[in-house]
C-alpha cells in the first residue's frame, strides 16, 4: 500500500524550505535557521522564466510535455518561445497524487 507524501511548510528563506509540517504554529525552521513570515521569500519561484525543455516521460506519458524547473523541482508547463511559465515555488492544491507521480519519475528517470 502507498504512503501518502509527506506535506511540509511551503515558506522558503534565501531558497532553503521550511522543515515543518503544513499548518504549523510559530516561527519557519530548517536545521538551526529560524524564520518569521516578514523575512520569507515571495512564493514565486525564481526558476520562473527560464528556459526549459519538455522532460523525458513516463511510459504512461507523465509529466506531459512540462519541464521539470531545477529551483522548485516541480513540473512545469512552458511558453510558446520554450520558458517555464511563472509559477510558485510551491502549489497549496498539488494533490497528493501528483506528488506520488514526480516521485516515481525521479526514482525512475531521475535529473
Amino acid at each position: 500500500m502507498d504512503t501518502p507524501p509527506a506535506r511540509y511548510c511551503p515558506s522558503r528563506n534565501e531558497g532553503r524550505h521550511c522543515t515543518r509540517p503544513l499548518g504549523h504554529p510559530g516561527l519557519h525552521r530548517r536545521g538551526a535557521l529560524l524564520w518569521s513570515e516578514a523575512s520569507a521569500d515571495p512564493p514565486r519561484c525564481t526558476g520562473s522564466g527560464a528556459p526549459g525543455s519538455p522532460a523525458r516521460e513516463l511510459p504512461d506519458g507523465y509529466p506531459g510535455g512540462r519541464a521539470l524547473c531545477e529551483r522548485c523541482l516541480r513540473f512545469i508547463a512552458l511558453d510558446a518561445t520554450g520558458r517555464l511559465v511563472e509559477h510558485d515555488a510551491t502549489d497549496a492544491d498539488e494533490t497528493d497524487a501528483e506528488v506520488a507521480r514526480r516521485r516515481e519519475w525521479f526514482n525512475t528517470i531521475g535529473w
